[in-house]
């Protein structure tokens, strides 16, 4: 503007300087003018520019006590972790659950020192087997291989007492908290290890695990999939047994992975409420392991929880990746889908597969994402019916959160968003331990 005005009074200037006998009386005006108008601007420039720096203060002093509040509110609560596949790992040689292995194994999540890093209090170690052949022979294999993973759990927390502890209670994992130690929960990611044998759901039960996911990625004797075909069928006569006995016993029903039909079925057998240990929002991603609303509002009146899983292809559509999809195609082709795999070809398989997870990067969702499929099952199902369960060292993390020593910004984004300290107490625990206390009760 200051432009504009000085041109404009020296155009008037020079046709006064030719037209009247007081050009110089006017030339002598327009100057005084024109410095008063650069004068004014300079000055309201210069106070902009501080307001724009002193706005700029505040904002990040209030980023800062926005930050500081949600890290003590983490730190003051219970926080768990419904589900992690890090019980691969211990078969690792050059993994140490005791130790940071970010450097040492970096495809790896999970570890003592990270979880307290990351204020993660609790955590569901799973044991889990991939579907393989639906004969005696492959149930007793299946068994016997769960088996060595719960030993190894149990392995562990003998070598590591003064570090972490087997939790079989909500009351365990308080007081594991208040000793300063990280509790372990036990879960089953898929029923196959069971087989048809009823009695060896009691068997979990008493080496510690505290729930079943019913099935994987393939149908089983229990239940059908949602990722396989001709899964319309729902649970099988042998499924309803193993839920009721489940009901029974105190074990929690796990709803991930199973197909819509299994999840009905599931609903109308449990008179104990069930969980999705690792599941997310099928109106926000349409992924067939996400849960509809219809069935967000089935799992609220059965007083059940979701726990919000972070693998991005869950959370959000992720660009085209054809490179990736044909190297995780051959790796199926490879290894037989997967199934029925030696202890020797399930490693190589295994070493294979994070081989091509490291050449071929998935797209990554983030923290903010995670938050709009938590915004959206508290929206749905209300703030009683949802938690946490990230499937790290199973393909979790998202940006901002992609290893176990980052939880704390799953609270940062929902303290901006609005949730309150009491809210985060249920979220990060308290619904999924109030869940495992009405189960617990025969």
């Amino acid at each position: 503007m200051k432009v504009h005005y000085t041109k404009g009074l020296r155009m008037l200037s020079g046709f006064w300087a030719e037209n009247s006998p007081c050009s110089f009386c006017f030339n002598t005006f327009a100057h005084s003018l024109t410095n008063k108008i650069m004068v004014q601007t300079s000055r309201l420039f210069f106070t902009f520019a501080l307001l724009t720096l002193i706005s700029g203060f505040f904002n990040v002093q209030a980023q800062s006590r926005l930050e500081s509040r949600a890290a003590r509110i983490h730190k003051s609560i219970f926080t768990v972790d419904s589900h992690a596949d890090t019980p691969m790992n211990l078969f690792d040689p050059k993994f140490d659950v005791a130790k940071d292995n970010s450097i040492t194994l970096k495809r790896s999540k999970v570890d003592f020192p990270r979880m307290a890093k990351g204020g993660l209090d609790g955590i569901f170690f799973a044991v889990f087997e991939g579907q393989g052949a639906r004969t005696a022979e492959g149930n007793t294999k299946a068994k016997k291989s769960a088996l060595a993973t719960f030993d190894s759990i149990h392995s562990v927390l003998r070598r590591y007492p003064d570090m972490a502890g087997l939790a079989l209670t909500p009351a365990d994992g308080y007081r594991l908290e208040k000793e300063g130690k990280r509790a372990i929960f036990i879960g089953v990611e898929n029923g196959y290890p069971v087989g048809n044998d009823l009695s060896n759901v009691k068997l979990f039960y008493d080496l510690g695990a505290r729930y079943i996911t019913l099935c994987h990625t393939k149908n089983n004797d229990i239940c059908t999939s949602s990722t396989d075909t001709n899964n319309t069928a729902g649970l099988t006569k042998f499924g309803k047994q193993v839920v009721r006995e489940m009901n029974r016993l105190g074990m929690m029903v796990d709803v991930s992975h199973v197909s819509d039909a299994s999840f009905y079925d599931v609903l109308r057998v449990s008179i104990k409420p069930v969980i999705a240990s690792h599941s997310c929002a099928w109106a926000i991603d349409d992924n067939p392991r996400n849960l509809k609303d219809d069935m967000l509002k089935l799992l609220a009146k059965n007083g059940g929880v979701i726990q919000m899983c972070i693998l991005s292809a869950y959370v959000k559509k992720g660009a085209p990746n054809p490179s990736r999809d044909s190297a995780m195609a051959a790796l199926r082709v490879k290894w037989r889908n997967f199934q029925d795999l030696t202890e020797a070809e399930k490693e190589s398989a295994h070493n294979d597969w994070w081989n091509v997870d490291e050449k071929y990067p998935q797209s990554m969702a983030s923290v903010q994402d995670v938050c709009d499929h938590i915004d959206h099952i508290v929206k749905v199902a209300g703030i009683n019916h949802v938690g946490i369960g990230t499937d790290f060292d199973g393909g979790g993390g998202v940006k901002g959160c992609n290893d176990v020593s980052e939880m704390g910004n799953i609270t940062l984004e929902l303290v901006k968003r609005g949730y309150s300290k009491r809210q985060l107490r249920k979220i990060w625990g308290g619904n999924l331990m109030r869940v495992l206390r009405e189960v617990e009760k025969i």
